[in-house]
């Protein structure tokens, strides 16, 4: 088994900054984790606290039913592909896919038998004797990763591994990575800023903030009911609407329109209404939110209509393209029924 429990840990750095704060975590076996943050969140250091690398100031680290808190990180089993992807350039992709070995002594035809093995099942056989000089960004990618799997870790860890490639090749290439973790069933912690390759990989994410963990769930609970304004605020393509009401005479005021509430709340209560654009229709007739189209941002088969409402709000919407509504239209956004949040005025917190 290869669980990993983290128990009220803590890593403070010398100058007092709490990188990590008493945080509290299982990650099951053969799970895909996402640790998703801004930068500066503690994310990282999180997973370096995991692999070993940064020493925890309080609190355990287990994996299976290991403790490995104090243990050094070469004797822990977890494998870890860094940001940089960290291969040696005076070495060919054979050398660098075996390296784990070589150091471990293995014999050398156990180092050229695991890394032909691998480099095969990551379609990097026609490359073994080129050097990390002479491979694209993607290659070199899966040359790390390659160097990993060799590894045969319990746990393999994942630091930001698809940040330097362009736009296409980090398509791909998380496409591969999805395909790669569920062919091996390693459990995988996956540290990104991007909500997205969370959302597309992770089977759960934990959103991090100043050390703690804001939300844990997963992608599907965490875009569709954000547990906090901040977590709503940092998922999402585009994001969420989060605008000032108020309960009056039992409707939800918002945005000079008065709608049902989807929370009983007594009169006067103070709110912030969270709706995602992707939850607003365009219809005329319907209860909903009037504005005046300000901009329109074309998002490929979308686009993003950002209206002007009577009290100075702006809300918005996305729509099909060529459905776009001319810009200085009335028009009135309707929520899809089930999709209105509402969030503590003081609290940030979700009221359910």
């Amino acid at each position: 088994m290869a669980r990993i429990t983290v128990e009220n840990l803590s890593t403070v750095y010398p100058n007092g900054v709490r990188a990590v704060d008493a945080l509290d975590l299982e990650i099951a076996d053969g799970e895909f984790f996402a640790l998703l943050g801004p930068s500066g969140c503690g994310k990282t250091t999180l997973l370096r606290t995991i692999a070993g690398l940064e020493a925890a100031t309080e609190g355990s680290v287990s994996i299976g039913e290991r403790d490995v808190t104090t243990v050094e990180p070469g004797k822990r089993k977890v494998a870890m592909v860094f940001q940089d992807y960290a291969l040696f350039p005076h070495m060919t992709v054979s050398e660098n896919i075996a390296y784990p070995l070589r150091v471990r002594r293995q014999p050398k035809a156990r180092q050229r038998e695991v890394a032909e093995r691998t480099a095969r099942s990551l379609s990097l056989a026609e490359l073994l004797d080129r050097r990390p000089g002479q491979l694209s960004g993607g290659q070199q990618q899966r040359v790390a990763l390659a160097r990993a799997v060799a590894i045969d870790a319990d746990v393999l860890l994942l630091d930001e591994p698809l940040s330097n490639l362009d736009a296409r090749l980090r398509l791909e290439a998380r496409t591969f990575l999805k395909r790669l973790q569920q062919e091996i069933g390693v459990t995988t912690v996956f540290v990104t800023h991007d909500q997205a390759e969370a959302l597309a990989l992770a089977d759960r994410i934990a959103v991090m903030e100043s050390g703690r963990i804001r939300q844990l769930g997963s992608p599907r609970e965490v875009f569709g009911r954000p547990a906090d304004t901040f977590v709503a605020n940092f998922i999402g393509s585009t994001p969420m609407n989060l605008i000032d009401g108020a309960i009056e005479n039992g409707l939800l005021a918002v945005a000079g329109a008065k709608l049902p509430s989807p929370v009983d709340l007594s009169d006067d209560s103070k709110v912030i209404v969270g709706i995602r654009p992707e939850y607003l229709t365009l219809a005329t007739g319907a209860a909903g939110i009037t504005g005046i189209v300000s901009t329109i941002e074309n998002l490929g088969v979308s686009s993003l209509v950002t209206l002007e409402c009577p009290d100075g709000s702006l809300l918005g919407l996305t729509v099909r393209e060529q459905h776009e509504p001319a810009i200085g239209s009335t028009v009135t956004a309707v929520p899809e029924q089930g999709r209105l949040l509402l969030y503590g005025k003081e609290s940030g917190m979700i009221l359910t």
